[in-house]
């Protein structure tokens, strides 16, 4: 006792579990990291800044947040992780005092017709939970309000066996669910403009199809013309009701061709199967086009876009069917749940309504359950995942946010850095990637990487306080309290384009005129009616070219030569410059090393583990075969010109031997958007989010649009950037274009010629126009919330 006592009066020595207070780095080489050492604070919130590419996300997703996944799914069995995402260890040489991370990225929600904001959340199944035990009348279970499980009824004789008797009965099995049998839960319905699929006139061997594939020379033609089911040779106009029918619906049939057992059925139900049941982005540009052309959808007549079936429908808590539940506003509905007073199911109301209170807390109040979720933009796709961690009782994790700022009015930021505080508060440790000065205020610690992006980043360039960062001279200190003046004057608009009557979502008969010639920006709080008003009765018109912020989807085969079409002429230059066919000069085609097929690098797959990646000994990761590379063109063969980057191109096929004007009109463009940096055959899977965007303006200047939309062209990009990309601006609008902006970004707002101010709130509260005019207007008249932000933006600079 008296010992314990004598060492209790002493100080109290550190306890040795206490001591793992950091996140060790040491000699971090993911993409562009140059072995970079770094110290995390644990239990504190922690930003990432520094010019877009500089290695950001290479630093805190791709090392620290990857190997931390990868250590938890080795502690599953081999069983389970055969079903999981492999993850290769990052290249770093030390990783210590890894906590469990959460993942809170930019990556779009499956765009899955049948996914909505409820079946993202689970708060679609509680509230079927809710329906089948309160519902009147009772209907079934939970599947029988699911708008994703169809209705099944069979029946015949099953064998049951009984001691030595075994005894055949009849049985009979029925499944209730909520699908809309007409449109199978999807809410819409095809129809099919059947001139767009065949010419009537032609006979199918004269070549009547004309849908992308179906060509009679292949497969489709043997199916087709060994079917039976009608003449190949005669006009398909000629055709009895019948074949016609046959030719257009018929349902799945065994038939023999050429000896060979097939399966025919009609081309409407293959088109349904093979493109329809697909995300339209994900296709092939000329399939996209095809199906834009020969398929409308339209509400579904029967569920009238509700998904679910006449039961599922008839079913009604206080005067409410679960159709009418998930289309009401969240911030309704959280007050609807509120108000039903059932012990019986308190446990699930209680779950529901902390669902749907953090849905408003997060700033999300204004979306609806029904919502699909590829409607989603990034920014609502990212705080729609935040809302699973929100009410987490975990503490000691790491969140790894990707801008969360994304898509949020100056209004809104400071609620999302309040929800950061707090995760922080609870004992989590918080990293986050982030450019916006008020965000990045509130860091306990910062990090700063850079110098400047891609090969030239990739150093640490600053560690420590917010305030040793002001003082600290990199780029990110000296333009952190950057402040955009307003102009001195404003261009005058050369016409109107005239939008009346919008209703689209939330937005209440809105009739606006968008001035042409000049600047305009769109804003308003998040959820107003921005991207509704602009993407809802805007893009779809004659010569407006739409830059959203969807994703590339491109393989690691795929690159920014590839991308922007860039290749072409390049592979045309050196074909002519030496005599031989272009496709000598490609990775994916006759050039191709034979050994690794072109990419560069041999996989080996590991079954569950992570697969190896080994640079291919053949061409020493050059991905061309060595007699390709004997061609040259201004001295360099076709892997040295795709190691370049875009500011080396540009002078290499600017003049001399190598003058090239198609493929250095592209990288002027490149150039021009600020992705100097980049190497040409870089995988395009290795790019920034901001970088994609950049990417995607650049292949779309080419258009023959007049008009540009950009939905928030300042995501991923840098203080010192957002200057660049006014300037861009600009110059796109004095050659003569419109460029109307989405935008939160004050210093976008102060450059704008004329601004549309959206709300004054988000969902039902919002969709009406609350301010048109120039800049200085709304700063003078401060009458609206943005009004008032800018007011306070810009007052320090002028």
């Amino acid at each position: 006792m008296s010992t314990a006592t004598r060492t209790d009066t002493q100080s109290p020595a550190l306890h040795g579990a206490d001591s793992h207070d950091l996140i060790r780095v040491l000699g971090a080489r993911e993409n562009n990291l140059k072995d970079v050492s770094v110290e995390i604070p644990k239990r504190r919130l922690t930003v990432f800044t520094g010019v877009s590419g500089s290695g950001k996300s290479s630093l805190v997703f791709g090392t620290i947040a990857a190997e931390s996944q990868r250590l938890i799914n080795e502690t599953y069995s081999a069983f389970v992780q055969g079903f999981m995402p492999t993850l290769a260890r990052p290249e770093v040489d030390v990783l210590e005092g890894l906590t469990t991370a959460i993942i809170v990225d930019q990556e779009r929600m499956g765009t899955d017709p049948r996914s909505t904001v409820g079946t993202a959340t689970d708060a679609n199944a509680m509230l079927r939970i809710l329906f089948s035990r309160l519902g009147k009348p009772h209907i079934g279970p939970p599947s029988a309000f699911a708008f994703n499980v169809p209705s099944v009824r069979a029946s015949g004789a099953i064998t049951v066996e009984r001691g030595d008797k075994t005894k055949a009965e009849k049985a009979t099995f029925t499944r209730t669910g909520g699908m809309c049998p007409r449109c199978e839960g999807r809410g819409s319905v095809t129809d099919f403009d059947l001139s767009a699929l065949y010419d009537d006139s032609l006979s199918l061997n004269e070549g009547a199809l004309t849908i992308p594939g179906y060509s009679m020379d292949g497969w489709y033609g043997r199916i087709f013309r060994g079917s039976g089911f009608f003449d190949p040779d005669k006009p398909i106009r000629k055709y009895s009701k019948k074949e016609l029918h046959d030719l257009l619906y018929k349902e799945p049939t065994k038939i023999k061709v050429e000896g060979i057992n097939l399966t025919y059925e009609g081309l409407i139900p293959k088109i349904q199967k093979s493109m329809l049941s697909k995300d339209v982005d994900a296709l092939q540009p000329h399939v996209r086009d095809f199906v834009e052309r020969a398929v409308t959808f339209t509400t579904c007549p029967e569920c009238h876009g509700t998904r679910l079936s006449a039961p599922a429908r008839s079913s009604k808590i206080k005067g409410i069917n679960i159709a009418d539940a998930c289309a009401m506003q969240i911030s309704d509905l959280a007050e609807w749940v509120r108000g039903l007073d059932e012990p019986s199911v308190a446990p699930l109301l209680t779950a529901l309504g902390e669902t749907l209170d953090s849905f408003v807390e997060i700033g999300l109040g204004y979306l609806s359950l029904d919502r699909p979720s590829g409607t989603l933009s990034g920014g609502e796709a990212q705080r729609t995942k935040m809302i699973r961690h929100l009410g987490s009782s975990l503490t000691d994790v790491t969140y790894v946010f990707d801008e969360p700022t994304i898509g949020l009015h100056p209004h809104d930021i400071q609620r999302m850095n309040n929800l950061l505080l707090r995760l922080r508060d609870k004992g989590n440790t918080v990293l986050v990637v982030e450019h916006k000065p008020e965000a990045i205020a509130i860091a306990d610690h910062v990090v700063d990487l850079g110098p400047h992006a891609g090969t030239e980043g990739g150093e640490v360039v600053f560690e420590g306080t917010v305030e040793g960062l002001r003082s600290s001279g990199t780029i990110t200190g000296r333009h952190l309290d950057d402040r955009a003046s307003l102009k001195p004057s404003v261009r005058t608009p050369s016409g109107a384009l005239e939008v009346r009557g919008a209703s689209t979502h939330n937005l209440k008969n809105v009739n606006v005129d968008i001035p042409l010639g000049v600047l305009v920006v769109v804003t308003g709080v998040a959820g107003s009616g921005k991207s509704s008003l602009i993407h809802g009765s805007v893009s779809g018109r004659d010569g407006v070219v739409s830059v959203d912020q969807g994703a590339i989807r491109g393989s690691r085969r795929s690159n920014p030569a590839t991308y922007t079409g860039l290749l072409d002429p390049i592979r045309k230059a050196f074909a002519k410059a030496n005599g031989v066919k272009p496709a000598l000069f490609s990775a994916n085609s006759e050039g191709a090393c034979p050994t690794c097929n072109g990419a560069g690098v041999i996989y080996t797959d590991l079954a569950m583990m992570a697969g190896v990646a080994t640079t291919c000994e053949e061409c020493e990761g050059k991905r061309f075969q060595a007699s390709v590379l004997e061609y040259h063109l201004g001295g360099r063969d076709i892997s040295e010109v795709l190691a370049m980057s875009v500011t080396e191109a540009e002078k290499f096929f600017g003049a001399g031997e190598a003058r090239t004007p198609a493929a250095h009109a592209i990288l002027d463009r490149l150039a021009d958007v600020g992705l100097g940096y980049l190497s040409l055959g870089q995988p395009l899977t290795t790019l920034s989010g901001g970088e994609r965007q950049r990417l995607k303006l650049a292949t779309q200047m080419a258009g023959k649009g007049s008009v540009y939309v950009l939905d928030e062209p300042t995501t991923g990009l840098h203080l010192a950037d957002v200057e660049q990309l006014l300037g861009l601006l600009d110059r796109l609008v004095d050659s003569g274009k419109s460029v109307i902006v989405i935008e939160h970004h004050q210093a976008v707002m102060a450059h704008a010629d004329w601004i549309v101010d959206l709300g004054p709130g988000a969902g039902h509260d919002g969709g009406r126009i609350i301010f048109e005019g120039t800049p200085a207007d709304l700063v003078a008249a401060r009458s609206t919330l943005t009004g008032e932000h800018l007011a306070a933006y810009v007052g320090t600079g002028d």
